[in-house]
């Protein structure tokens, strides 16, 4: 029997437990639809059981809790629908097409293999069909809202990475609703009794569809010039596009293909053009509904059909295959696809993006349980995934992309935003007296090739004359030696413009050398650092910043006899050493010597079929050295470069590398090389 009192108190325990727990969810970094989903696990019969479950939570309460979360849906489903930007996809089209198919058929189809194995355990013979799509459109779901606010949280919407992951994951969510309008479709035509003599409904889908973008959408535009006239959103046209809503959801149901494919679409065709404000008082009145109230209600009802005391021993195995093939399908596919475009990190940062199911695959699963597809046991145990592959997209995320690349990624989609070219800007430390420091300026043009076009700092910062300064005995002699100094450094600076490097000079007084040296380097956020072993401040210059770091050491005693190759020894150095070592070399019109076996030996290889001149072997005593300079690496003293390799680096594209080398003038004089690793 109904109580509406028991109703009361039930929504009472629902919007307080969702709020709480949504609360503790963000406090751990998690999206609060994870803690939403978890409220209403525990309210459901997993923790409360028949004891106290089944009287706030029985069969008399479920269908008006049910009723409130299919609003709740609906009016999501349309916002959803409306914010769909069609823009995210221009100038990404193919790109985002691309990892879209990759991150929608793998999952799809691993998902479908395993229906099949588990099909005879969850359904009858009449429905293996639609449930061997259902599962694999359950597996290749993402949920775009859920993905939208972690990009948001982070900052990344104006990074490739994130415009990418928004753009895939707007066209997977159109080929997920539209498998799933057709795997409900399915259902329904296989469905009970009642519903097999109308079933020609399910036809009438692609006239409605037609009907809706073809004549609908021209009608909804006519809301802008009446939203103008008045001036606000009224009452009356907000009456309309509820009734529009709600008829839309009412035809696809009708129709046997599901309310939310109805609300979906009305979203989707609302106006765009000139209707920013008519959209945005929408949002703002039916959001607030939705968002604080509905919304949680469909979250916590889809965890109070969840029961975990079920589960045995072979539905923890299935659980294991469900796990395995949701995560490794998502990530496998789109990490493949989105390699084909992009550098191995930002393509796994997108797949982990793409792994987030969340909402989306709420809503999949509870048609699914609705059409009668799932089980309960079954429907739980999807539950737990998307619950896991939502709480995990976080953590895995920040271990992928960390910080500092997004820092990264804003900064250069702001540079060209501005029309800047400069991929990279070169930090050279100038110490002493600038005049000796032309090597050093030169080393730095050369080996700004690799990344050109490129912007050089020449930094020199010098500390306050000592003695006390009186009162009218002026600054002449400390004002002409800076501008001494400014000259000195500019000389420097046509030395690097003679390369091609745009050139900035940074030049003052210092109370603390070593300490502001650290401070600009952490400021101008560099592509590349270089600078004399014994710089001020050395230590802290190369632990804070995260790009490479090239210190030039003493080559020793002997010093270095000219025409030498260029060696590198790769047991005891990374890519960016290699990478160092190549530019010089190819700059200087010298050979290049790699040290080592294993991967040393395939670079070789590889350099080889590049048409770089370069052998393998031990290194040559006349040879220029560029060696590691990370921790625990034993450089030795003949090491004449030291580099420490960029934190978080993507693998070298060594064909783009040579190319871009090849096409940079050459012509240096090698001598000048020599020289700055004597200096």
């Amino acid at each position: 029997m109904f109580h509406v009192d028991l109703l009361l108190l039930d929504l009472v325990i629902v919007l307080i437990s969702a709020r709480l727990l949504g609360a503790v969810a963000r406090r751990l970094g998690q999206p609060p639809v994870v803690g939403e989903i978890v409220a209403g696990i525990l309210l459901g019969p997993t923790l409360l059981g028949p004891l106290l479950g089944d009287r706030l939570f029985g069969d008399g309460m479920m269908p008006p809790l049910r009723a409130l979360a299919d609003v709740g849906l609906v009016l999501f489903m349309f916002v959803v629908g409306m914010e769909l930007d069609q823009k995210l996809v221009r100038g990404r089209g193919r790109t985002a097409v691309t990892v879209a198919l990759g991150s929608t058929l793998v999952p799809f189809v691993l998902g479908c293999a395993l229906a099949l194995g588990i099909a005879g355990d969850h359904v009858d013979g009449a429905r293996t069909l639609p449930f061997v799509l259902f599962m694999g459109a359950a597996m290749a779901a993402t949920a775009f809202p859920v993905l939208a606010r972690i990009i948001t949280d982070r900052g990344m919407q104006r990074s490739t990475v994130g415009g990418l992951s928004l753009a895939s994951a707007a066209v997977i969510d159109v080929l997920a609703w539209t498998a799933l309008a057709v795997v409900a479709g399915l259902a329904s035509a296989g469905g009970g009794v009642n519903e097999g003599a109308d079933q020609w409904r399910v036809a009438l889908a692609l006239p409605y569809g037609l009907l809706m973008f073809l004549v609908v959408r021209p009608l909804l535009a006519r809301l802008v010039p009446a939203r103008q006239r008045a001036g606000r959103l009224t009452p009356g046209l907000l009456s309309l596009v509820l009734i529009g809503l709600l008829a839309s959801s009412w035809a696809t149901e009708w129709m046997h293909v599901h309310f939310i494919f109805g609300a979906f679409v009305f979203g989707a065709v609302m106006p765009r053009e000139g209707a920013e404000r008519l959209n945005h008082e929408i949002l703002e009145r039916l959001e607030q509904l939705a968002v604080l109230l509905l919304l949680p209600m469909f979250f916590v009802v889809a965890g109070l059909d969840v029961n975990l005391r079920t589960l045995d021993l072979s539905s923890l195995g299935t659980l294991a295959a469900i796990l395995v093939v949701a995560i490794g399908g998502k990530l496998l596919g789109s990490y493949a696809a989105a390699r084909t475009r992009l550098p191995g990190r930002q393509a796994l940062a997108i797949a982990t993006l793409l792994n987030t199911r969340g909402l989306t695959e709420l809503v999949i699963l509870s048609v699914g349980l609705q059409k009668g597809v799932l089980d309960e046991e079954l429907y739980s145990l999807m539950v737990v995934m998307a619950l896991l592959t939502t709480a995990m997209t976080e953590p895995l995320l920040r271990k992928v992309y960390p910080g500092r690349r997004v820092a990264r990624d804003i900064e250069q989609a702001g540079r060209e935003a501005l029309g800047t070219r400069a991929a990279t800007r070169v930090l050279v430390v100038v110490p002493g007296s600038p005049a000796e420091q032309v090597p050093l300026a030169e080393l730095a043009a050369l080996l700004a090739r690799s990344a050109a076009p490129a912007e050089v700092i020449l930094a020199h910062l010098r500390p306050y004359p000592g003695g006390r300064l009186e009162l009218g005995g002026g600054l002449s002699s400390e004002l002409a030696e800076l501008a001494e100094t400014l000259h000195e450094l500019e000389i420097l600076a046509d030395v690097v413009r003679a390369h091609g490097p745009e050139v900035r000079v940074v030049s003052r007084f210092s109370a603390s050398v070593g300490a502001e040296l650290a401070e600009l380097a952490v400021e101008t956020a560099p592509g590349l650092v270089v600078l004399p072993r014994g710089t001020p401040g050395h230590a802290a210059i190369r632990d804070g910043v995260a790009c490479p770091v090239v210190t030039v050491a003493s080559p020793g005693p002997s010093g270095l006899p000219p025409g030498g190759p260029v060696a590198v020894p790769h047991g005891q150095a990374g890519e960016d050493a290699v990478r160092v070592a190549l530019t010089l070399a190819l700059a200087c019109g010298r050979p290049l010597v790699v040290e080592g076996g294993g991967r040393a030996t395939a670079l070789v290889r590889r350099l080889t079929r590049l048409g770089v001149e370069v052998t393998g072997g031990p290194v040559p005593e006349d040879a220029l050295t560029v060696a590691g300079d990370g921790a625990g690496q034993a450089t030795g003293p003949a090491a004449h470069l030291l580099v420490r390799a960029e934190r978080d680096a993507d693998p070298v594209d060594w064909p783009a590398l040579v190319s871009t080398l090849r096409q940079t003038p050459a012509g240096a004089p090698v001598e000048v090389v020599e020289a700055s690793v004597r200096s």
